[in-house]
């Protein structure tokens, strides 16, 4: 394999503060060498555990960059037993012209594991792949819904084999201390950065933080908070690690969307109503929203609706809406004790058509019973 292509400019195993940068190698129109800058941020005082903090995985996902440029310019070395490592924004491009995809079209977060040789995102992808995930031991990815959706602010994660590694990572999204927590599935492609991380036995947390396209007040403070007691639940901060109990807080609630079912789409392109807003309860066949057609009045809107009761996880925050757009994901309540049993089993890639994870649960005689059926 090649050596990677980036070059960093950060010593990792330097203690102290670094801010530095990667350097991504291209050609532009306007200048034939030319690299894309993309800012690290290393603070260290010992080498394990390392967290490494990704914001701006989509550039149109502000709460992730400014919670990271935050702790960058916060965290003090005398304060830690540990390193971290802070990317405030993978996706440099995107986060200035505020899009999701990179201007050639490329979403940064299906670019993984990446190669030395491809194009920049690929480039960068291999970086982390082979680089920054390796010294890394726990992997904080945060995101919101974009401008596209609006989420109720909450951690999530998916559902890996390993239970010690599952169990670290429920233990890591119940932290950020969110009303709601999601455990969610790929439905979108492969080539996730999560995945990868995962795929590296890493304790992996995501978020999704609002979005709508708006960073709003108590969203970002709930990001820093949640960031730092992250920190502090892994004994990289000093202080004590806050819960929900001591913050005067009600039980947080687990919310399930492994079934593709959790994941409504728009059946045809139009204007879309929501009908419920995030966080709102809903039962089977209740009506999520409508979608109007400008072009003939006189059609009533097609109605979309949830074939399961559960809870509205998000909406989309877009009106203008193509056939195929998802417009809401609706969860299911589950205790904690239902993920660290469940057993996950991969379905294979060429049955698209079936569920992406099925459950096996083990009886008290340790057979095994077929997936659950809804």
């Amino acid at each position: 394999m090649m050596e990677s292509a980036v070059l960093s400019t950060i010593d990792f195993d330097r203690q102290g503060t670094q801010f530095g940068r990667l350097q991504i190698p291209r050609s532009t129109n306007t200048s034939g060498w030319s690299n894309l800058i993309v800012p690290i941020v290393c603070a260290a005082n010992g080498s394990k555990p390392t967290l490494l903090v990704l914001g701006g995985n989509h550039g149109d996902e502000p709460e992730g960059q400014i919670a990271g440029l935050n702790l960058a310019r916060e965290l003090r070395p005398e304060e830690m037993s540990g390193r971290v490592i802070i990317i405030p924004c993978l996706s440099m491009e995107a986060s200035r012209a505020g899009t999701r995809l990179w201007p050639h079209g490329t979403n940064f977060n299906r670019s993984f594991p990446g190669t030395p040789d491809g194009p920049p995102n690929e480039q960068l992808a291999d970086f982390l792949t082979r680089v920054l995930f390796p010294l890394s031991d726990i992997i904080c990815d945060i995101h919101s819904g974009g401008r596209s959706a609006f989420f109720y602010p909450m951690s999530h994660m998916h559902l890996v084999e390993d239970r010690v590694q599952r169990r670290a990572m429920i233990d890591a999204m119940l932290a950020w201390n969110t009303d709601y927590h999601m455990v969610y599935i790929d439905i979108a492609g492969r080539g996730l950065l999560p995945s990868e991380a995962e795929r590296q036995g890493k304790i992996v947390v995501t978020t999704e933080l609002g979005g709508g396209g708006h960073a709003a007040s108590r969203t970002l403070r709930l990001a820093e908070r949640g960031l730092r007691n992250v920190l502090r639940h892994f004994g990289i901060l000093r202080g004590p690690v806050e819960t929900r109990q001591s913050l005067g807080l009600p039980e947080a609630v687990i919310l399930r969307a492994t079934d593709r079912d959790n994941y409504l789409f728009a059946p045809e392109s139009g204007l879309f109503e929501a009908l419920v807003d995030p966080g709102d309860p809903v039962r089977a066949g209740q009506p999520v929203g409508r979608i109007h057609f400008l072009e003939r009045p006189d059609r009533d809107p097609e109605v979309v609706v949830t074939p399961a009761v559960g809870v509205v996880c998000c909406v989309r925050a877009i009106a203008t809406t193509e056939q195929g757009d998802c417009v809401a994901v609706v969860g299911q309540a589950c205790q904690r004790s239902d993920l660290e049993k469940v057993t996950v089993r991969r379905v294979r890639a060429e049955r698209p058509a079936k569920r992406m994870l099925a459950f096996r649960r083990e009886d008290r005689g340790g057979r095994k019973r077929g997936p659950r059926r809804r």
